[in-house]
């Protein structure tokens, strides 16, 4: 038995380290090395006119569960993952941005999508709204409303449309059309009887109502039925009935606007395969009551994947030829790392990567800003010293001072806290790489929070290089705007920027130097002139500093 555990030992450091040996010679990285550089160098800036953004919003996904995430799906494919690389690798300009909301060091998903979105930062739990407003407070909410990027896109002529992973009530989702002073107000059936008198709305009923939406992708069936209304695939279940009190149908009501349009709401994968991107003006698809499952839970046969739905938005709304935008959320993986799963977390990463590869196969890169970002990280930690090629949702090789084994990846706090009588518990039996193996967390909370540190945001396309250095998070929203054209600021898309008034100074052609000086300092002035400036041929331009 002793012998088998020795081969055993000795194959697997074959199997990990046998791919290395050409990483054992210098000239490897030299030239790997050599080639990056220089592609650097022959990389020209693009400067066109953004027509269409692609922003993916990977919620919760920190720089950890990106390096995490690289690995697994390197793994996935029988590597060893370290120098697997992502779609997201591929993108040349990074930058971080820093997540505080105005009233929190760590921020939640509502304040950070105000921020992106919207260009304006805000506080915890509040939607679409300035800091002016506070979180459950109805009439702190009227005349500090704040728009976003997707309503800028749709007043240029743009179409829109939101894909998310969780219910197109949630946080980042709302964002782009909705204005609450909750981001818990899904229906009326949430909403405080004091918000309702105050004139207050649920975010679902202005999903139909704000911002003409061209494709609404995610989940949230029952934020927009009548309370008691069976769902269509989970009728015996209570939870997944309708919760709406004011008795409406935003289903019906969003059908009955489309009316003269190509409209099609659907449930199911059949009917979203049947829906053609060629003939269809407007799509509403709600796969679930409330959040879609996870992509490792997911059932094919009724739910299509966050790439395929994707894919099917980005086909709906490139036809329009002043362009689009479309915001894709990976809002799982966040949700996962709440509950401290690193397995659905990690997964979720892998399929959110998979479907940002699909949005540039379908797009064109002179044309197509495509953005890439997390909102916030979580307490999610990458450490133990595995050996290179070991699962990354193994063990570390290096036990622990109580004689213990510990996990890779673990949590600061969540509900993986397990430590009885002043011990942690015993995993070497353990498979730590099932999908619901919960990781070690060193503090005991229900859910895993958020963490603040700042996350990386990626771009290529049209004015990618503004997205750079460090940054506050609601600069994002008015880069990929000036990009594009859309919302305030329009000086990228127009033939001739006037000069700040802030600067005093002035540049002439040779051709326009008569009509100022006559103007400004009358004939003679203009002869004396006229003699300095005949000395300076060679110069093209004057520039005076007054």
């Amino acid at each position: 038995m002793e012998s088998t555990r020795v081969a055993i030992f000795i194959l697997s450091l074959l199997v990990v380290f046998g791919s290395s040996i050409e990483e054992e010679n210098p000239e490897f990285w030299r030239s790997q090395a050599r080639t990056t550089l220089q592609t650097a160098l022959d990389r020209k800036l693009n400067t066109n006119v953004a027509k269409n953004i692609l922003f993916f919003l990977g919620d919760g996904m920190g720089i950890t569960t990106y390096t995490a995430a690289r690995i697994l799906k390197g793994q996935l494919q029988n590597q060893t993952g370290e120098e697997t690389v992502m779609t997201m690798d591929t993108f040349t300009n990074v930058g971080l941005v820093k997540t505080y909301s105005v009233d929190f060091q760590i921020a939640d998903s509502a304040a950070t999508a105000t921020a992106y979105l919207c260009g304006v930062k805000t506080n915890l739990n509040t939607i679409g709204v300035s800091a002016a407003a506070r979180n459950g407070i109805c009439k702190s909410q009227k005349g500090n409303e704040v728009t976003s990027i997707l309503k800028w896109a749709k007043d240029a002529g743009k179409s829109v449309g939101i894909v998310t992973t969780t219910r197109v009530q949630h946080a980042t989702p709302a964002t782009s059309y909705a204005h609450s002073a909750s981001r818990k107000w899904y229906s009326d059936a949430d909403m405080p009887e004091a918000a309702k008198n105050d004139g207050c709305t649920d975010i679902a009923s202005q999903l139909i109502k704000n911002t003409d939406i061209d494709v609404i992708i995610g989940g949230g069936r029952k934020y927009m039925t009548p309370s008691g209304t069976k769902d269509p695939e989970y009728p015996k279940d209570y939870s997944s009935m309708g919760k709406r009190k004011d008795g409406r149908n935003l289903i019906n009501e969003w059908q009955s606007l489309k009316t003269g349009k190509v409209a099609h709401y659907v449930w199911n994968r059949t009917d979203f395969d049947a829906v053609d991107p060629e003939t269809t003006d407007y799509l509403l698809a709600l796969f679930e009551p409330g959040d879609l499952r996870f992509e490792a839970d997911r059932d094919p046969s009724m739910d299509p994947s966050i790439v395929e739905t994707t894919e099917k938005a980005i086909r709906i709304l490139q036809k329009n030829p002043k362009g689009f935008f479309l915001l894709v959320e990976g809002g799982r993986i966040d949700q996962a790392h709440h509950d401290g799963r690193a397995f659905m977390a990690l997964h979720e990463t892998v399929a959110f990567d998979s479907a940002i590869a699909k949005g540039l196969e379908l797009t064109k890169e002179e044309e197509t800003l495509t953005v890439v970002m997390a909102d916030h990280s979580h307490p999610f930690t990458f450490n133990g010293y595995p050996f290179r090629g070991q699962s990354i949702l193994g063990k570390s090789p290096l036990w622990a001072s109580d004689m213990l084994p510990y996990t890779t990846l673990m949590y600061g706090n969540g509900p993986g806290h397990k430590i009885t009588n002043g011990k942690r518990p015993d995993i070497r039996n353990i498979n730590t790489k099932t999908k619901d193996y919960v990781q070690l967390s060193a503090v005991p909370t229900e859910s895993a929070t958020h963490s603040g540190e700042d996350v990386a945001v990626l771009a290529r396309g049209p004015m990618a290089h503004l997205f750079h250095g460090v940054q506050e998070q609601n600069y994002v929203a008015h880069a990929m705007a000036y990009a594009a054209c859309v919302g305030a600021d329009l000086r990228h898309c127009q033939a001739e920027i006037k000069p700040s008034t802030a600067d005093h100074s002035f540049t002439f052609s040779r051709g326009a130097h008569n009509e100022f000086i006559n103007a400004s300092f009358g004939l003679n002035f203009k002869k004396s002139f006229l003699k300095l400036f005949r000395k300076m041929q060679s110069c093209q331009t004057l520039r005076f500093e007054v």
